[in-house]
């Protein structure tokens, strides 16, 4: 009684159908899925800026500064 039975989403995905037509649920769930990725990618944010600074690994600034600096680049030596 408590879950959904297999002709309950029959009837759900009937009723979408009808209300939305088969021509924009492919752009629906295109548009949910961006949605959905976006949100993990601000949760994963968030929980990255709530752990402490010793706990996260360096921050692409952190290991441009640490890198060595390259060596002067040869000059060409042939004529123009």
């Amino acid at each position: 009684m408590g879950g959904l039975q297999p002709w309950h989403w029959v009837i759900v995905i009937a009723v979408f159908v009808l209300l939305f037509g088969a021509k924009k649920l492919p752009d629906a769930a295109r548009s949910l899925g961006k949605s959905m990725r976006i949100f993990k990618s601000e949760i994963k944010e968030m929980q990255a800026d709530s752990q402490p600074k010793s706990d996260r690994p360096d921050t692409p600034t952190q290991i441009a500064s640490e890198r060595v600096p390259e060596s002067e680049p040869s000059t060409d030596k042939r004529s123009a």
